[in-house]
């Protein structure tokens, strides 16, 4: 088949650049191909009764069809130029922002109104962070939870079924530059389109590699982000959730002068498994529904490491780290902080008589014997750090998974236009490197079908 524009991955950015084009040349046909299923058929087995722990679905429904990654994340739209990639570097910061708004328009429009969007302007928790050696970064934050988010990009589709030919469980297995375009290759055979966006995501990054290397175009290491996820009363982070939601607080350790970071906040919300090239490691979710919500908050404390010479690669690093989590917990640790300070492993008595309740079922063990000493100190002093703007964040019982990574694809060489050596190939959303947000990637993907739609 013969297409104008061949999209590969339907995550943000691929989403958002088939309803961009949609909505700005309906004469055009577009066809987007998927390794995962379709909204309504993602599913997670992991029910806690029958199925505690991942089993290593292929496709991850976590991880892979419609809406990507990010459809069974908590929703967060961070409007920003402070985190969540580097998009601003290409296209400037005004446009940056100027389409994150207009995505934020795009999901208020399909089922996303009503929810509350928070920001850090004007507040005086920035006041108390800077007064015990804590940064809190500056963002706007649209919260729709996992359950409108769902709304969301079910809406999305409805609209754009009629116009735009989905290719679900239908991986795309490499790209051939042919004249006037390029040929994607899959297990039902090939099509060809003059314009070619890639949008392939976290999950896409071995694969990415893989396309960059056949077609000879440039890339560079990216960092890897390695952590655990905190599990505590919500009460402990009211005063700060009921504000700012999302709160980005950073923290310049004492020993190691490193930078350790909170990441994904969940107010009330649940932590989870995630399954990423048959790595199991935690996140988080929660919900705008009051029925779904538990009485613990959770989010990760991250460290980032990046890697040049000799050694360069990122994600191999992070990768190995989580494969030795997985094998000694058979999957994601559960450990007790009194435990780890201790320097004792939890047990299964320990996290029975815990005071805060876990919201995923893991292994109790003792996190000391996966990260290392360098990362597992700096998450220690932010912890504690964290206790005097919250006290009870460092209370015994406050609880640990590990090991949380956060994958970045290796950066691929690109132009202001976010397109390859290769005229009409783009690269977006977190497959680029460039991007590391639902925000930014969505953005991103208009960016790109705007310019196609004026250029074609």
């Amino acid at each position: 088949m013969r297409y104008d524009v061949i999209i590969i991955g339907a995550g943000p950015g691929g989403i958002f650049s088939a309803y961009e084009l949609m909505q700005k040349r309906p004469d055009l046909k577009i066809a987007v191909f998927e390794e995962g299923n379709p909204l309504e058929k993602r599913h997670c087995p992991i029910d806690g009764k029958k199925v505690t722990s991942c089993i290593g679905c292929k496709p991850c429904s976590i991880m892979n069809g419609f809406g990507g990654a990010g459809a069974f994340s908590d929703g967060k739209y961070n409007i920003t130029n402070d985190f969540g990639g580097t998009l601003y570097e290409y296209i400037g910061r005004d446009k940056a922002l100027e389409l994150m708004h207009y995505v934020d328009e795009i999901n208020l429009e399909h089922g996303g109104a009503g929810t509350r969007m928070f920001s850090t302007a004007g507040t005086a928790f920035k006041k108390l962070c800077m007064q015990n050696r804590l940064t809190l970064l500056d963002a706007s934050v649209r919260h729709l939870g996992t359950d409108i988010n769902y709304i969301v990009l079910k809406n999305l589709y409805t609209e754009m079924e009629p116009h735009v030919d989905f290719f679900f469980r239908t991986p795309v297995e490499r790209i051939e530059a042919v004249d006037g375009g390029y040929r994607v290759w899959h297990a039902d055979g090939d099509d060809e389109a003059s314009q070619c966006i890639v949008s392939v995501g976290r999950s896409g990054s071995k694969w990415m590699e893989k396309v960059c290397s056949e077609l000879d175009i440039g890339t560079k290491s990216n960092r890897v982000d390695i952590g655990v996820r905190v599990e505590i009363p919500a009460t402990i982070f009211s005063d700060i959730t009921d504000e700012l939601y999302e709160s980005k607080i950073v923290y310049r350790t004492e020993k190691f002068e490193d930078n350790v970071r909170t990441f994904c906040m969940n107010p009330n919300g649940i932590v989870v498994n995630e399954n990423t090239n048959g790595i199991v490691t935690v996140n988080g979710h929660s919900f705008e529904d009051p029925e779904k919500k538990t009485e613990n908050t959770n989010f990760a404390l991250l460290v980032a490491k990046h890697f040049s010479e000799p050694f360069k690669d990122s994600n191999d690093y992070g990768e190995s780290i989580a494969r030795l989590s997985n094998m000694l917990g058979g999957g994601v640790i559960l450990q007790r902080f009194g435990d780890l300070e201790r320097g004792r492993r939890s047990t299964v008595k320990r996290i029975r008589e815990c005071t805060v309740h876990p919201t995923l079922a893991a292994t109790p063990g003792d996190l000391s014997l996966v990260l290392p000493k360098r990362i597992l100190d700096g998450i220690i002093e932010m912890i504690y750090a964290l206790d005097k703007i919250a006290p009870g964040v460092a209370n015994d019982d406050t609880l640990l998974y590990g090991v949380e990574v956060k994958f970045y694809n290796m950066e691929v060489q690109l132009d202001e236009n976010l397109e390859t050596c290769y005229p009409g190939l783009y690269v977006i959303g977190d497959g680029s490197g460039v991007t590391h947000s639902l925000s930014h990637a969505s953005a991103s993907g208009v960016y790109v079908a705007d310019r196609i739609a004026e250029t074609l």
